[in-house]
């Protein structure tokens, strides 16, 4: 038994052999590093913003929160542990592996699914606006997270039974099949992406739509001014709407590839494919809060440490 236990480290020892420090492995690292504290930045900035500011607390606002506290969990937990598990010679354990993976897998889906929501509120608010207040409800918006939460939470710890009953693990990678494969392309890529292009498409026309309306009843002297500031309108409308869908699908695409091709999907935290798709909770603040005037304030209030003083949180954000 002795012997059996030397030969196993000796092995071991030949096997493993530690990854040198080439400036371009250094430089990797350096890069992860900075997306960590990016994303971790960004979206505790959100957090704090909505949190505090009382005039923030909106059905909006709940999904913008809980796609911020996704993001979040995202860089603190999942995004180090993949940055550690890089290394060729730390092995993180079975329990942490497990543990970093179905939490990957939740915070993802978790963050895919309030994205829908909040095409989904973003199509009542601009084509249903007298029913919004009463369709859309901080309450309402709450129990919609809620429930996205809980689904993927179940719908994950599902597709990876399988992966999660193994009882020896030697590295964190996980292998789905082709079937459960093809429903979580169905259920995380195709139908969200299906979903959002119909919504936002739909929002686009009618924005345009009454932005014609409205610079149509008033009378203006130079009718070129306001073809321009009509033109001018809707190029920003589909460049906002295009950078959403685009980013979406650049981070998402890659990870799915297998799947489409009708292979097993093999998902290595450490993989590029993997690290593109976390990329999308360092954008997900970019896209939907920078475009909103009042996180820039929010920022510059937390940043000056104004929301120190007493009834910060009643500041006028709007």
């Amino acid at each position: 038994m002795v012997e059996g236990a030397e030969l196993n480290d000796s092995l071991l020892n030949t096997s493993c052999k530690p990854t040198p420090l080439s400036p371009t492995f250094i430089l990797i690292n350096t890069l992860l590093s900075f997306l960590v504290l990016l994303t971790v930045t960004l979206n505790l900035l959100v957090i704090i913003s909505i949190s505090h500011f009382r005039q923030l607390h909106t059905p909006t606002n709940v999904l913008l929160l809980s796609l911020a506290v996704s993001d979040l969990l995202m860089g603190l937990l999942v995004m180090p542990l993949s940055i550690a598990s890089m290394h060729s010679c730390l092995f993180l354990g079975k329990i942490i592996c497990n543990f970093m993976d179905l939490l990957s897998f939740i915070l993802s889906s978790a963050s895919v699914g309030t994205m829908v929501l909040i095409s989904i509120d973003r199509y009542v608010a601009i084509c249903c606006p007298l029913c919004y207040s009463y369709i859309m409800t901080q309450n309402k918006a709450k129990i919609s997270v809620c429930l996205c939460w809980s689904c993927s939470v179940v719908y994950n710890t599902v597709i990876l039974k399988d992966y999660l009953a193994k009882a020896d693990v030697t590295e964190c990678v996980v292998v789905i099949s082709y079937i459960a494969g093809s429903v979580d392309l169905i259920l995380t890529f195709i139908g969200p992406v299906t979903v959002m292009i119909v919504l936002y498409m739909r929002v686009f026309v009618v924005a345009v739509a009454q932005a014609r309306i409205m610079r149509s009843q008033i009378t203006v002297v130079k009718k070129n001014t306001v073809v321009a500031s009509v033109k001018k309108s809707e190029i920003k409308a589909a460049r906002t709407l295009s950078i959403v869908l685009l980013m979406f699908l650049i981070c998402l695409c890659p990870y799915f590839f297998p799947s489409m091709g009708g292979q097993d999907t093999t998902t290595n935290t450490s993989s590029v494919e993997h690290w593109l798709f976390y990329c999308n909770s360092a954008l997900n603040p970019l896209i939907y809060a920078f475009f909103y005037p009042w996180f820039r304030k929010a920022v510059k209030l937390i940043v000056s440490l104004h929301i120190l003083q007493p009834g910060s949180c009643e500041a006028n954000m709007m």
